[in-house]
């Protein structure tokens, strides 16, 4: 019995699959999940997390040029000698690559994983890192579009017999329980057969390489193979029984219903995440489920706004993910268009809208992280260290507060926009109200949404600055609150004032 059919077996045995036993308390459908599901408090409270992008695209030529963090698929692109068109994304990477390693029939992807050797990665001093500078989570990708597994897996292509030769899954997830963080995974596999679609004319039958690039599985019709389906059903859950996370993000699409040929394996597999955690748990979920499927009721799961933001208050707990890198897979020559004091301004506003926070690191092939990244997150954890209590544990208040700069609602498209001092956001906890000036202010502060007479019910017994014992001065009236400017501010990119209500 191969790999595959040993799991779906053992689905079967306990009932996951089969509808009964503990599947009964969650059944296989979206309504259920909509019904059930309920995000733990652990990640209400922790706010912040780090997402890990790092593979085999992180190891090669460090100055290539723009892949869009999809170097396996875009070194495949048909570039004829007397091309004399217009040099796009891909085209360019492939001349490029040509130029650089070989033509890719001769130096194919496969041929970049010696290069990706992890020679300097320290999860545990990483770890230490991210939750030094706020991190409460972290989600390391388990696998990307392109089909390597960076885990002890029963696909041939991973990282304990290649590139780096060790298990990181399980070394991250060490480093975070050391550490008292949370551990997620994230899984994109779902898109590999489509991503490799243009190096097939490579492909050898009987070669190791025909498994790497997806040769059993149609490029454009694999959603609805069910040899495919299954074999995504038993990568993903082979994951979640050998590490046990406490978050599983699935950053791509997943077997759909019936009627498209996916038999709903999608829905089985986060249904049965969710049961497992119950029946390990006392009926309690302890474990949260994240994806980007804007079509399905956002109460069956946490919802990644990846790159996104919310124009106000959520319903259910979501998750702002953003880049600091400026291309997901590390590359030293991009850019990230949001500047630090944009990011920080970014991440409470997602807060005081009931998001959870998630920052991407892209290390480098050799397992650390750039200079420019580590800026971005120890400004971040600067601002913790002064304002966190107004951020952690904390929940929305009845606006998220208020301003002239305008967040757009939806994914894709999240600010780039420079706040301002007239920029405030709200977050409240232990009846305590907090107030999150997005930039340091020059001038008096006023609020207009706490004016007296307004939606603030009690009165104000006295307001205190995070992170200063300075005194502060302040009236209300029927136009709003006034905050007297702060003889000193504390070096933050955000000042936080905590306002204490009779």
């Amino acid at each position: 019995m191969n790999h595959i059919n040993r799991i779906l077996a053992s689905l079967f045995a306990i009932g996951i699959l089969s509808g009964a036993s503990v599947a009964e308390e969650i059944a296989p459908t979206w309504q259920s999940m909509a019904e059930h599901y309920n995000v733990p408090q652990w990640f209400q409270d922790g706010k912040i997390g780090v997402w890990f992008h790092w593979g085999i695209s992180s190891a090669a030529d460090e100055n290539r040029p723009n892949d869009g963090s999809h170097y396996g698929r875009r070194m495949y692109s048909v570039v004829p000698d007397d091309y004399t068109g217009t040099m796009g994304m891909s085209e360019t990477l492939t001349k490029w690559h040509t130029e650089r390693y070989g033509h890719p029939s001769e130096f194919g992807y496969e041929d970049l994983i010696p290069m990706f050797k992890a020679e300097n990665w320290d999860p545990d001093a990483l770890v230490q890192f991210v939750k030094e500078n706020g991190a409460r989570f972290i989600m390391p990708v388990a696998c990307h579009h392109d089909n390597f597994d960076m885990y002890d897996s029963f696909h041939p292509w991973n990282s304990v017999k290649m590139g780096p030769k060790r298990d990181t899954l399980q070394q991250w997830k060490e480093a975070a329980r050391k550490h008292g963080l949370k551990f997620g995974v994230s899984t994109h596999l779902y898109w590999s057969p489509r991503f490799f679609a243009n190096a097939r004319k490579y492909q050898k039958p009987g070669t190791p390489e025909w498994t790497l690039f997806n040769m059993d599985f149609d490029p454009q019709g694999y959603a609805s193979q069910d040899s495919w389906n299954e074999h995504w059903y038993a990568r993903c859950w082979e994951i979640i029984e050998k590490y046990d996370p406490d978050m599983f993000n699935n950053d791509a699409p997943f077997p759909n219903e019936q009627e498209s040929g996916g038999k709903s394996l999608g829905v089985k597999l986060f249904s049965s995440f969710i049961n497992r955690d119950l029946e390990e748990d006392d009926g309690s979920q302890t474990v949260v489920f994240s994806c980007k499927d804007a079509s399905v009721d956002r109460a069956a799961f946490t919802y990644n706004l990846e790159r996104g933001a919310a124009g106000d208050i959520k319903p259910e707990p979501w998750i702002w993910a953003t880049d600091l890198s400026g291309g997901w897979f590390y590359r030293k020559t991009a850019v990230n268009r949001m500047s630090i004091p944009v990011m920080v301004g970014n991440a409470v506003d997602a807060i005081s809208k009931n998001g959870v926070v998630m920052l991407n690191v892209a290390l480098k092939g050799d397992g650390t992280i750039p200079e420019n990244q580590a800026a971005y997150l120890t400004a971040f954890g600067d601002f913790l260290k002064t304002c966190g209590e107004g951020i952690y544990g904390s929940r929305p208040w009845k606006t998220f507060g208020e301003g002239p700069l305008v967040v757009r609602d939806g994914r894709q498209g999240e600010n780039r926009k420079e706040f301002s001092q007239k920029d405030i956001r709200f977050t409240t906890k232990d009846g305590v109200l907090y107030a999150f000036v997005l930039a340091p202010p020059t001038e008096d502060i006023v609020i207009k949404t706490l004016a007296s007479g307004g939606v603030l019910e009690n009165e104000i017994a006295g307001i205190g600055m995070m992170g200063s014992d300075e005194e502060i001065h302040w009236t209300q009236s029927t136009t709003g609150l006034t905050i007297t400017l702060p003889t000193d501010l504390p070096d933050t990119l955000v000042v936080g004032f905590e306002i204490q209500l009779k």
